[in-house]
C-alpha cells in the first residue's frame, strides 16, 4: 500500500507567510494532481505554542536564524510561525485536503522543535503517525511538502529508518537553502532514499 504525505503545505511557509519558502506556493497544483495515485493521504502540521523555544523572539538577545544550543541539539532560533489557532498554521486554501485520512500535528512541546511528521527532533514524543501508517499496512511512503530542506527531508529520513520504502518528490517541494537541501539529497540517497520527479510515479 503505497501513502502520501503531505509536509506542512501552510500558510506561513507560503509567501507572505512569517517563515515562507521561496516559491512555495508553486507546488499546491501539482500536489493537488498527484494525490489520486496514491491508497492513502495524510499531512502534518506544525501547531506551535506562542512561546516554543525554536522561536527567536523567545530569547533574550538573539536574532532570527541564529543557531543555539536546546535540549543539546542545534537548533535554528525561527521567527514565530504556525503559531496555534492561527491563520499562519492554517492549510493553504488552494491545497485539496479532501483526500487527507489523517492530520499529524507536531511542534506542540514547547521546547523542543519538530521537524519529521514522525518525531520530534529528540525523538522523544511520537506524533502517531508511525503507527498508523503500520495499521494501515502501508509500505511504500511519497514525501512532499515544505521545507525541501528541513520538515520534508526529516520525515523522509524517519520514514526510511523506520523500515518503509521512501520516495522523496524533488518538483513537489521547495527549500530554504540551496546549500543545506544539497546535503539533504546527498544524506537521503546513502540512506536508500529514492529521490525522484513526480512524473515517475
Amino acid at each position: 500500500m503505497r501513502a502520501l504525505i503531505l509536509v506542512d503545505i501552510q500558510n506561513d511557509f507560503l509567501p507572505g507567510g512569517s517563515l515562507a519558502v521561496e516559491q512555495g506556493d508553486e507546488i499546491i497544483t501539482l500536489v493537488n494532481s498527484i494525490q489520486s495515485k496514491f491508497d492513502l493521504v495524510v499531512a502534518s502540521q506544525d501547531w506551535h505554542p506562542e512561546n516554543h523555544s525554536s522561536f527567536a523572539s523567545n530569547h533574550k538577545n538573539k536574532e532570527v536564524f541564529e543557531v543555539i544550543k536546546l535540549n543539546g541539539q542545534d537548533q535554528v532560533l525561527w521567527p514565530n510561525h504556525c503559531v496555534q489557532g492561527t491563520d499562519g498554521a492554517a492549510f493553504s486554501s488552494a491545497l485539496n485536503t479532501d483526500n487527507v485520512a489523517a492530520i499529524f500535528r507536531k511542534g506542540m512541546h514547547k521546547k523542543v522543535d519538530s521537524y519529521s511528521a514522525f518525531f520530534d527532533n529528540n525523538k522523544t514524543q511520537h506524533t502517531g503517525l508511525e503507527a498508523y501508517l503500520k495499521s494501515m499496512q502501508v509500505t511504500d511512503v511519497y514525501v512532499c511538502g515544505l521545507a525541501a530542506d528541513y520538515c520534508v527531508y526529516f520525515t523522509a529520513k524517519d520514514a526510511q529508518n523506520l523500515g518503509f520504502k521512501t520516495y522523496y518528490i524533488t518538483d513537489a517541494t521547495r527549500y530554504i537553502s540551496e546549500v543545506v537541501y544539497n546535503t539533504a539529497l546527498l544524506d537521503l540517497k546513502q540512506l536508500g532514499v529514492t529521490i525522484l520527479n513526480s512524473a515517475d510515479i
